[in-house]
């Protein structure tokens, strides 16, 4: 590439989607090349259908003049379902390099639900003397005549399904179609199988589950959206001679029951070897006894093509030891809280019962904990069929577990014979975060297990427990960390469309998406549907992603316009259902929520909610709304003053919560935000440095210190050993982030058995802090997505070093300082075709050298401006390394 060039190509976020639902998808590619100062300057972009070599393209751009190179939208005729589509692109930069063309593909799936031919097919086991639990096995054989070219599979399900080609599982999806608002949103998936297809006799099969469709799920017991599952099915055969061939659903297909003769999302799986049906998938398979199905009639209104990444096996873990309880129980200890299920093999007389049963933590003797678990069961349980070794994992259900209880096994239990596979939604890993202090390291590590473990198709509060579910305030307190750590672009516009789906007609939104609580009167509860407005604008700000932002932009309104409409008074908010500031430690005796006012909370969310609005408006071009809802916030803030302010500018509510919230939301001015910052001091002096901040309160903390100065007070509170304290847990052996602040206390006793979750990444939100003011990697707003990087880094005595890695659309930011021998050194590299604005903290320009530069004469730095102690540069891509003198006190 002579030092020049571009790859990564993305459509949708996504290489090479097959599938996708986008009628006008956007296209993306990074630039390489060494040196600084790299810029795009241009691009010529192709889209051909079903033509690799590009010699009829059905889009051609031309060259464009541009800078841009994320979100590119296609404009060329409308796109075709089930087609693959080929694009190029190369570019060109401001030195006149060009690069070499690079391509990519992506395929749609079915656009419209009115094409399927498919008919929905179900069994009912029960109907016919079966074992009304057990999951039914769907097969159809049929014939391939020619040379085939292509072979597509479009299948979905009401519950879970597993798709077999000829004796063969499809992929590695897992819990296929996910879990959305299904009477309004069901996703369809799309296979190739065209390596699985053979001339002659084929067969396809299908397994279904309950899954969160027909399962217990959110407190109820069953059939939460339907009593029946089902099935539907299209398989596409395209020949080389142009003709094709269907295979669909209908009443010509037959079912038995199979092994599996339960599973649920809680309470596990039970698998019977000796009812396996061998080769049940494969065509010779003589299914002559088996019972047809049944067709239903059911609309086809709410298919839409797969939006959400697929969920998958991520890790494996083998067992670090084997255990023996005083109980005389044996434990397997994975040495790592997660959520997934463990496969083993194992070798008993038929019959024999091995049953695995899941847990966090052991109690303080050393027997396994279940009781936080609740109703859930958590257990797999597997019946030999006495043929020798025999292997079995989970397919169904998920556990949230570190310890697993070995019941039944024949022979001795060793740590070989198990695996635990870490099952997650596939997003790749965007972000790193390291420092001198091995517990923050620590820290880190259980901030991603714990997004890990919870971002399953949805993000839900916890993996182990009955609930499970896609909490909101969970959501928006962590987006921000949650998109440093991994690429959350599509998972949140799934989850986002769900909530506008599941959204009450006043704008109320359900604290739970998708909505297991539906005509429930607690809902819509002050920062927990402030998600309709918070995670839209924050994945605008780390994406760029403009469409998420309009798409949403009536779902935002329309949570704003509930507040202003729902209370007796138009700008403050003192009624309906509130959690408050959740599992705050300042809570009354017998009470999960905090002390600060639930109103005060409310009325503060609803005035950051304003804000973000005006400023989405802003952006989309809806000058109007801008004003009219920044007018809005100025009459909330103006009222939580008159309400909550008192005449010599003290909080009514002396809490931490009620401090961070005035002062991140930008509710209190002038000199009585001064008093409230010195009385916010105060708190947390007089706390001895101690959090006692909740849900609400915790996510804004140390942020607000460091904005106003205190950045020595963030740091105390994070580096802090003692409970209540993040490294309390650390130390205490977490493995992820816990859901109360002592959830296992220094004694080994457990906080409650009713609601205590060793996997709530709620807390973790403290990971933005680490990213965006330790090592300082944030982007500018009016240039989001990283297009152009603010890089703010803040050194303090209590770390030696500390680096963050980020890798955004454009590429890999990294920034990290070392302080040693009175001197920082502080690391930066811009990714290509982006600019940003470095601040170098305590700082003299005659005393900062960049690679032994004087910074006048540092190549692609322009100096910005000069203050005491402080610097502001100007950036191109490349590689910085800065030094001067050090001292954290000037």
């Amino acid at each position: 590439m002579h030092g020049f060039g571009i790859g990564d190509l993305r459509a949708e976020y996504r290489r090479n989607p097959i599938g996708i639902g986008v009628r006008i998808p956007r296209f993306s590619w990074k630039l390489f090349g060494t040196g600084r100062e790299i810029r795009q300057k241009g691009y010529h972009l192709q889209v051909s259908e079903g033509d690799p070599d590009f010699e009829n393209p059905i889009w051609d751009t031309g060259e464009i003049g541009s800078d841009q190179s994320v979100h590119i939208e296609y404009d060329g005729r409308p796109l075709k379902s089930r087609q693959v589509y080929h694009w190029r692109v190369r570019v060109w930069d401001a030195r006149g390099r060009v690069s070499d063309w690079q391509s990519s593909f992506f395929e749609t799936g079915v656009l419209d639900f009115r094409e399927w031919k498919a008919q929905w097919i179900t069994f009912d086991p029960g109907k016919h003397n079966r074992p009304y639990e057990a999951l039914p096995l769907l097969r159809k054989a049929f014939k391939v005549y020619s040379s085939l070219r292509s072979a597509r599979v479009y299948a979905t399900a009401l519950g879970l399904y597993e798709l077999e080609i000829n004796g063969k599982r499809l992929n590695d999806q897992l819990f296929t179609p996910g879990w959305t608002s299904y009477h309004k949103r069901l996703q369809t998936q799309t296979f190739d199988v065209t390596e699985y297809i053979r001339n002659g006799d084929n067969s396809i099969g299908m397994t279904l589950a309950d899954g969160w469709y027909k399962g217990r799920i959110g407190g109820h017991p069953c059939d939460f959206y339907g009593n029946r599952r089902a099935a539907l099915l299209e398989l596409h055969l395209v020949y080389k001679d142009g003709s094709e061939q269907a295979v669909v659903t209908d009443g010509s297909w037959r079912a038995e029951t199979g092994p599996i003769l339960m599973a649920s999302i809680y309470d596990g799986e039970t698998y019977d070897a000796r009812l396996e049906k061998e080769g049940w998938s494969l065509p010779e398979y003589d299914d002559q006894n088996w019972l047809f199905v049944e067709t239903m009639e059911r609309s086809k209104h709410m298919l839409i093509p797969q939006e959400n990444v697929p969920t998958v096996i991520v890790k494996e873990l083998k067992p670090e030891r084997v255990l023996h309880s005083p109980n005389g129980e044996t434990i397997l200890d994975f040495g790592q809280n997660m959520s997934g299920w463990v496969s083993y093999s194992a070798s008993g007389v038929a019959g024999t019962v091995i049953e695995l049963i899941h847990a966090e933590e052991l109690d303080s003797d050393g027997n396994l904990y279940v009781e936080n678990l609740r109703s859930a069961k958590q257990i797999t349980r597997y019946i030999c069929k006495g043929t020798g070794n025999e292997r079995y994992e989970p397919r169904f259900s998920f556990q949230g577990f570190r310890y697993v209880k070995v019941n039944g096994y024949p022979g001795d239990v060793i740590s070989e014979c198990f695996t635990a596979h870490v099952i997650s939604s596939d997003l790749e890993e965007t972000g790193t975060f390291e420092c001198s202090d091995p517990l923050v390291n620590r820290l880190q590590s259980n901030i991603v297990w714990g997004q890990r473990g919870n971002f399953l198709d949805v993000p839900t509060d916890c993996p182990q427990r009955d609930e499970r579910l896609g909490y909101t305030g969970d959501a928006q307190v962590f987006v921000r960390t949650a998109v440093h750590n991994m690429d959350v672009a599509v998972f949140f516009t799934k989850w986002l469309r769900d909530l506008k789906a599941d959204q009450l007609p006043a704008g109320g939104v359900p604290n739970t998406i998708p909505d297991t609580l539906p005509g429930w009167e607690m809902h819509s509860a002050s920062g927990w549907g402030d998600a309709a407005v918070i995670c839209p604008w924050t994945i605008y700000l780390c994406y760029g992603d403009l469409r998420l932002l309009e798409e949403q932009y009536d779902s935002m309104k329309a949570w704003v316009e509930f507040l202003r409409s729902s209370g007796e008074q138009e700008y403050l908010r003192n009624d309906g259902f509130q959690f408050g500031d959740w599992l705050a430690l300042d809570a009354p005796a017998g009470s999960y929520t905090g002390s600060t006012p639930k109103d005060f909370i409310a009325t503060a969310f609803y005035a950051y909610s304003a804000k973000l609005l005006s400023r989405s408006a802003l952006v989309l071009g809806k000058h109007e709304d801008a004003a009219m809802y920044e007018e809005l916030f100025a009459n909330i803030r103006f009222s939580f003053n008159k309400e909550f302010v008192t005449s010599t500018g003290r909080l009514v509510s002396a809490t931490q919560t009620a401090h961070v919230l005035a002062l991140h939301f930008g509710l209190v001015e002038g000199s009585i935000r001064k008093r409230v910052e010195k009385d916010f001091i105060r708190l947390i002096e007089e706390s001895e440095y101690k959090l006692t901040t909740g849900f609400l309160g915790t996510p804004y903390i140390c942020p607000t210190l460091s904005d106003i100065g205190r950045n020595d007070l963030a740091y105390r509170l994070v580096l802090s050993r003692d409970y209540p304290s993040w490294l309390y847990s650390v130390q205490n052996g977490a493995t992820t982030i816990w859901e109360h602040w002592d959830g296992r206390k220094s004694d080994g006793s457990f906080w409650s058995k009713d609601m205590n979750s060793f996997n709530h990444y709620a807390f973790g939100a403290i990971g933005e802090w680490l990213y965006r003011f330790v090592a300082g990697i944030d982007t500018a707003q009016d240039r989001p997505g990283f297009k152009h990087i603010q890089i703010k880094p803040l050194p303090n005595d209590g770390l030696s070093y500390a680096k963050a890695t980020f890798k955004s659309m454009y590429g890999e930011i990294v920034s990290g300082w070392k302080v040693a021998d009175g001197a920082v050194n502080i690391e930066v590299t811009i990714p290509p075709n982006t600019t940003a604005t470095l601040e170098l903290p305590n700082a003299l320009q005659d005393r900062v050298t960049e690679q032994g530069a004087r910074l006048d004469e540092a190549e692609g730095v322009r100096i910005i401006a000069l203050y005491d102690y402080r610097i502001i540069l100007e950036l191109e891509s490349g590689f910085y390394h800065f030094q001067y003198q050090w001292s954290a006190s000037s």
